[in-house]
């Protein structure tokens, strides 16, 4: 790998947090490196730790989370920098689209003001200036009469609009890399798809890299080049969009694979779904997370952590019966999507 075209590289990241019942941990041993231009999928049940792991990178965990470990980015160590240098680089170089835009837009402000400061601050604009870039990126993000539309409140906007706003505010110092945390939740489909194609684009266009986070393995499939996957606050596995759909090697990533509905599969039946419950992060069972819910699960599974196995070498698993696993034929359940 040519370490040259490396933007982000994260080395053992651990992210904790304090509670009344004791220290939980997020996310533990978290290793993974993007390239220029290429885009990442990182996808898991909700409360795996995906989600928080780049709130770490991005300095915006709770008062009583800490992050210990590397994360790399464009040669710079971005993990604990004080907040003055850090603000040099979210919003600039690195940017993120959260969950709920919603709750993401000031409601008191005008999105003209939200979208011009940033410029103001980062950039050094003037507010005309400002305004103007402002309306050209809402036009890039396809906000029809951005002109009139960039002087109204985020409650007079629609869900999806509001989106395809936040994205408009990541992307106003072109970022080297954009975040997206699940950015097409609570849109309908149609909505959903001309987010991702507008994601597509813009990657192609600004040449930009994309983290991806989602539990929707048909986003990933259509966006990514790689794909992380995330049980219990760690990696579990890890390879190209096309590896990792075709030959999934981990019990919990072939149950995910299932659980998505075909287009050529039998309507009538009922949709697969893994059984049991996502862990409980305060109190995770002894050994492998995954082992109360897996059909493969042995006596060691019981007792020992599995350690990552390189199947080759950009595909990572961790399992203690990967043998067993490999042998049981995972069906490709997106042949003809990659």
């Amino acid at each position: 790998m040519n370490e040259n075209n490396i933007i982000l590289e994260v080395k053992n990241l651990n992210t904790r947090f304090d509670t009344p019942d004791g220290e939980v941990s997020a996310a533990s041993e978290i290793n993974f490196s993007l390239k220029k231009g290429e885009s990442l999928g990182v996808v898991g049940e909700s409360g795996s730790g995906k989600t928080q792991i780049f709130m770490a990178l991005m300095g915006l965990l709770a008062k009583n989370g800490k992050t210990t470990g590397e994360a790399i980015f464009k040669g710079q160590n971005i993990l604990g920098l004080p907040v003055a240098q850090l603000n040099k680089v979210r919003g600039v170089s690195l940017s993120m689209i959260f969950q709920d835009p919603m709750t993401s837009l000031n409601p008191y402000l005008k999105v003209s003001r939200q979208m011009t400061e940033v410029l103001i601050e980062h950039q050094g604009m003037n507010k005309k200036a400002a305004l103007e870039k402002s309306i050209d990126m809402l036009e890039l993000v396809g906000i029809p009469e951005a002109r009139k539309r960039v002087h109204m409140y985020p409650h007079e906007f629609s869900g999806g609009m509001r989106q395809r706003v936040m994205i408009a505010i990541a992307l106003l110092c072109e970022p080297d890399l954009l975040i997206a945390d699940e950015p097409t939740t609570a849109l309908d489909v149609t909505i959903q798809a001309q987010i991702l194609d507008l994601l597509q684009d813009l990657k192609e266009k600004l040449g930009m890299s994309i983290v991806m986070i989602t539990h929707d393995l048909g986003v990933i499939a259509n966006m990514c080049d790689h794909v992380m996957v995330m049980y219990g606050g760690r990696v579990v596995e890890t390879g190209s969009v096309s590896s990792l759909f075709t030959d999934a090697r981990h019990p919990y990533t072939q149950g995910l694979l299932k659980s998505m509905p075909r287009i050529d599969g039998n309507h009538n039946e009922d949709l697969y779904a893994i059984p049991g419950q996502p862990p409980n992060l305060q109190a995770l069972p002894k050994g492998c997370a995954f082992q109360p819910r897996c059909q493969y699960a042995t006596e060691r599974c019981h007792q020992e952590q599995p350690t990552t196995t390189y199947i080759d070498e950009n595909r990572t698993a961790s399992c203690h019966q990967l043998s067993a696993v490999t042998a049981s034929h995972p069906m490709n359940v997106v042949e003809g999507a990659l």
